[in-house]
């Protein structure tokens, strides 16, 4: 039996959903492993999908992602993209229905702050890219690539791999010459490994390192939002108990938003634009729904419940989706040079935003870690911050530095090409 004139076949649906549950159950196994108190956790699905990704797929001439134990020929890519914005859609909705009742009242107080940090950190980002171009020259690229302007493509690739950024990836594309495109790509997928590890292991590494007690850092997250308590006396309709249709409404809503482009060119829409793209409308839609909890007298929250699990299915769905494809673009393109100038933008914006949160802005240990996960834009990292702090709350943090970071990072990506 086959679908869509035999392009999707069950045969192949099933593959695919074998392949994605045998990533959750090694992946789950593999994070569970601690060294010293340091865990992959929710990482150990990545490590995983890239390993089989790795192994078992491949990419052919034209770009399709081929499974080896299948004799179709049917290009898995497509199938995993759809996984993986369930994941982002699923996950970015619940961190914003769980941050929205806190929220407003933590950005006000921190504004300044957060967007600092924002800045800072993809700043700190792009001098690093400029730093690898400039060594990359003096070295003779350390690389396969010789001409400029495909060597800069590769660069800002691996910018948004580093810091797993979708949007600047996507600008980078828009923005380099067409046939320095793929190179972008290949930049991408090399950074984005170290991209998601390095930060999943970061906020676990500096409350160990730092002797942080949690306890204390958990209560200075605590902040009062006006009118919560007001919400729980009020009778509110519920249109069902668990609150998907609520969370459905942030979906949609955060879809639309989403899908809004602003011309960054005199071309204009023809031309290099910026979006929210579907994850930072989904996260502005559901922040806002959050923050109110209901339309008129209709509850539109979701259960917490159903956030929990929506959060963590989310997350891993982004994983798989995400790490399968990438362990297969990793084999066919990796080049140890390249390797080395994705740790380097990963690290510095991480040491240096650290820093600066620190002993200039002086934010507590969670807000600063939470404010380092929106900042760098990283997913995975706040889902194991979550399990780290052992709350919730750093969401706020994430949730107020994320859109800062999204634009600042489209920008940055987009003047390197233009400078370079």
């Amino acid at each position: 039996m086959s679908l869509f004139n035999g392009v999707i076949s069950i045969g192949n649906v099933s593959t695919l959903l074998f392949v994605c549950f045998a990533v959750l159950l090694l992946g789950y196994a593999l994070g569970r492993i601690t060294i010293k108190g340091v865990s992959l956790g929710d990482a150990g699905v990545f490590i995983v999908a890239l390993l089989l990704g790795a192994l078992f797929f491949s990419v052919n001439d034209a770009g399709n992602l081929l499974f080896a134990a299948s004799s179709t020929g049917y290009d898995f890519s497509s199938g995993l993209s759809i996984i993986e914005s369930l994941g982002l859609v699923l996950f970015v909705t619940s961190v914003g229905y769980i941050a929205g009742p806190k929220f407003f009242g933590n950005f006000k107080r921190n504004f300044k702050s957060y967007v600092l940090l924002g800045l800072i950190i993809i700043l700190a980002g792009g001098i690093a890219a400029a730093g690898c171009i400039y060594a990359g020259e003096f070295l003779g690229y350390g690389a396969t690539i010789k001409e400029q302007d495909g060597f800069v493509a590769m660069i800002v690739g691996l910018l948004s791999g580093s810091l797993t950024s979708t949007p600047a990836f996507s600008a980078a594309k828009a923005t380099v010459a067409p046939e320095f495109t793929g190179l972008v790509s290949v930049g991408h997928g090399i950074a984005y490994i170290f991209g998601v590890v390095g930060v999943v292991l970061f906020v676990q590494i500096i409350p160990k390192m730092t002797k942080a007690n949690m306890d204390e850092e958990r209560a200075k997250l605590v902040i009062a939002s006006e009118g919560e308590e007001k919400k729980g006396i009020l009778k509110l309709f519920e249109i069902d108990h668990m609150g998907i249709a609520g969370f459905s409404l942030a979906a949609i809503l955060g879809t639309f938003i989403g899908q809004i482009k602003i011309p960054l060119s005199s071309q204009g829409l023809s031309g290099t634009c910026f979006s929210l793209t579907t994850t930072g409308g989904c996260l502005l839609a559901s922040l806002v729904l959050g923050h109110f909890g209901r339309i008129g007298k209709v509850s539109i929250m979701p259960a917490q419940g159903t956030l929990k699990l929506f959060r963590e299915l989310g997350l891993v769905l982004f994983l798989v989706g995400a790490g399968i494809p990438g362990g297969a673009e990793f084999v066919a393109n990796f080049d140890p040079m390249y390797f080395v100038y994705g740790i380097v933008m990963t690290i510095v914006p991480l040491i240096l935003g650290y820093l600066f949160a620190k002993y200039v802005l002086k934010l507590s240990l969670l807000n600063n870690l939470g404010s380092i996960t929106g900042g760098m834009t990283s997913t995975p990292a706040l889902g194991t911050l979550i399990g780290v702090a052992g709350t919730e709350d750093v969401a706020a943090a994430y949730a107020a530095t994320y859109p800062i970071a999204l634009i600042a990072v489209v920008l940055v990506s987009q003047f390197l090409v233009i400078l370079f």
